[in-house]
């Protein structure tokens, strides 16, 4: 399967000690099956004048959930919002796996989730605004040693579609 990772750099080599801590997933290297999102990841960048690139990995997925402790949240539902809240509050239970995936807090999903974290709207509320939320995907890599095995770098390209 081949996956994507937006940046302002080629990103041959990934790290998981390079990712910011208190995100979705916890802190790791990010990636998505789906190459459209990874190209509307980078348009930040590219408002900011820099460069937007695409690296494209091929992914070895096979037995991922025999091999490796992998958490996959197949919806947004209960466990994926109180995974989510408490990763972005400065829980390390993430590091119970070495790959978490699942939706993506972009702003709309983020902004019901603050309406929650804060009490405004209930759980069942914010359960039933996520699913109404367009399919996205992340995957991240929380364990090094298992993206070095999984993971290969297969090629990059600049958003604007020259080859990199």
């Amino acid at each position: 399967m081949k996956l994507y990772h937006g940046s302002t750099v080629i990103v041959d080599k990934p790290l998981v000690s390079y990712g910011r801590d208190n995100l979705d997933f916890g802190k790791g290297f990010y990636t998505t099956s789906m190459q459209g999102q990874a190209e509307k990841w980078i348009q930040r960048f590219i408002s900011l004048g820099k460069k937007g690139i695409i690296s494209i990995y091929n992914f070895d997925g096979i037995d991922i959930q025999k091999k490796y402790r992998y958490k996959k949240f197949p919806e947004y539902n209960s466990e994926w919002l109180d995974f989510v809240l408490a990763s972005r509050d400065g829980s390390k239970d993430y590091l119970n796996y070495d790959i978490i995936e699942g939706g993506i807090a972009n702003d709309k999903v983020f902004n019901t989730v603050e309406l929650y974290f804060t009490d405004l709207i209930d759980k069942s509320t914010a359960l039933q605004r996520l699913k109404f939320e367009q399919p996205n995907n992340q995957i991240c890599f929380i364990n090094q040693q298992v993206l070095d095995t999984v993971l290969k770098f297969e090629s990059s390209y600049e958003a604007k579609g020259a080859q990199v």
